[in-house]
């Protein structure tokens, strides 16, 4: 029997998703997406994360994302605190971290609020799930500030392999999303690094409504696809996808703080 998968970064509390999620959450458990992780980046979405993981048996982290931080408020960072008290629906803090490609935020601000992410977490023991793109170095130059630091989970990893041997030395998981598929050349540098995270700090995930895996590119992602992602993963990692299946679901349980399901 397959391992059931884990989507360990998907935003169901999207718009996209109202009308239609449980028939979503049925495809998923057909493809044996068991377990999703549902993201907050606002207080808003972190609230509605929790309720969803509440109402369909799923997971939630709560955070504020660096893009929306421009009108962010010390009631909302009190709300992603409250929420943290759920237990245990709420098994991250995040999605939080940088963002140097959209400029909506100063790199200075949103280092601020990355760095009261991760000494948060750190205090409560959770894993922080980290958003960055176009920003490793400025990234690493928090990561090496925050002492001590929580266990790390790069989501959808876009950066170079400077970055990444990086975050591996400081204990991070590393995961991947349906880029690793896409046919433009342009990604074979993001493929080349798929192979290099060892077994034990591997995940995956669909990152849905974004970054949907060929052949449904384009289309609207969600969790059942993310058997597209898997198979094209163990390719590149030179296995097979139930012994993959298999790792992700020990890394996602372990840094999730949920070994007893396994």
């Amino acid at each position: 029997m397959n391992q059931p998968l884990w989507d360990t970064h998907a935003h169901l509390v999207d718009d996209t998703y109202e009308s239609d999620l449980e028939e979503v959450l049925e495809r998923a458990r057909d493809q044996g997406v068991r377990n999703i992780v549902v993201i907050g980046y606002t207080a808003t979405t972190s609230r509605r994360a929790v309720d969803l993981a509440h109402r369909y048996s799923l997971w939630a982290a709560v955070g504020l994302h660096p893009n929306y931080l421009g009108n962010v408020t010390g009631a909302d960072w009190d709300e992603i605190v409250r929420l943290l008290e759920d237990q245990p629906k709420v098994v991250a803090i995040g999605e939080t971290g940088l963002d140097g490609y959209r400029d909506l935020v100063p790199l200075e601000v949103q280092k601020e609020w990355f760095a009261r992410h991760l000494q948060l977490a750190a205090l409560l023991h959770k894993p922080v799930v980290i958003h960055c793109r176009n920003a490793g170095s400025a990234l690493l130059d928090v990561l090496h500030s925050v002492h001590p630091l929580p266990q790390l989970i790069m989501h959808a990893f876009g950066e170079d392999a400077r970055v990444l041997r990086e975050v591996l030395e400081l204990g991070a998981y590393v995961s991947f999303a349906g880029n690793i598929t896409y046919r433009n050349r342009k990604f074979d540098a993001l493929r080349a690094l798929v192979p290099l995270v060892p077994d034990q700090r591997l995940l995956i995930e669909t990152d849905a409504p974004y970054l949907a895996p060929e052949p449904m590119r384009g289309k609207r992602n969600e969790p059942a696809y993310l058997v597209h992602t898997l198979r094209r993963m163990a390719e590149l990692r030179g296995t097979d996808e139930q012994s993959l299946r298999a790792a992700i679901a020990r890394n996602a349980s372990r840094v999730f703080g949920l070994d007893s399901l396994r």
